[in-house]
């Protein structure tokens, strides 16, 4: 017996395409195939539709993963109890951890305004410490501006070790060996500070306190 085709009425109903439906799709093909994968054509391809249909919701690729940036920062939650310091902290600590959980999405942020929702909310929870911390309204502003891109550069960076995986010590140790080959005579400074510049430690918290104290000792004119 030949198969009876099956009607259109027989199909389970497709789930209707909105600019969320857009974001999510995107978010699971980047942490499944990683960043090259993720074109519009592939994203219609998984909601069953045409590239066209996803221009009504998103502009361009780089709209799309502006738009997965700021759905993947409504994962950082207020930061618990402590002094304005301690939850800028660890705000900040969310914040990198939630940019660098997708590959290549924290370089969005660098050089981009946040105009996503929750990417305000970040902001304005870290102008509210800010301001506890006694900085003026101008210092707080800029201050934010600074801040936010040691975040997301340091997100940039922990996202692209994460894509690697096990090849983040290869590289270290290879930068490592390079180094150790360097001619004295030429970098005498790489060569004679080369464990330090290689030493283990919590630098995004040095850093970020190294911010901190320069923002509070410089006020802006």
């Amino acid at each position: 017996m030949s198969k009876q085709p099956i009607s259109r009425r027989a199909r389970p109903a497709k789930a209707p395409l909105s600019r969320d439906a857009i974001v999510r799709t995107g978010l699971e093909i980047l942490d499944r195939d990683g960043l090259d994968a993720l074109t519009m054509r592939r994203v219609a391809k998984e909601l069953d539709t045409g590239p066209a249909s996803l221009y009504v919701y998103v502009a361009n690729r780089d709209d799309l993963m502006a738009a997965m940036l700021d759905e993947a920062l409504g994962h950082v939650p207020p930061p618990p109890e402590g002094t304005w310091r301690e939850q800028l902290h660890s705000l900040a600590a969310a914040t990198i951890e939630a940019m660098s959980r997708h590959e290549g999405l924290a370089h969005v942020a660098l050089g981009a305004i946040p105009t996503g929702d929750n990417a305000l909310l970040v902001l304005d929870r870290m102008l509210a410490l800010l301001k506890r911390g006694g900085l003026d309204d101008t210092t707080a502003a800029w201050a934010l501006d600074l801040l936010y891109l040691h975040i997301a550069a340091a997100a940039a960076e922990q996202s692209t070790y994460d894509a690697r995986g096990a090849e983040e010590g290869a590289t270290i140790g290879a930068a490592d060996r390079r180094y150790a080959s360097l001619p004295a005579d030429r970098y005498p400074m790489i060569t004679s500070l080369r464990q330090a510049l290689f030493s283990p430690g919590d630098r995004d918290t040095w850093g970020l306190n190294v911010l901190i104290n320069g923002i509070l000792h410089t006020p802006a004119r």
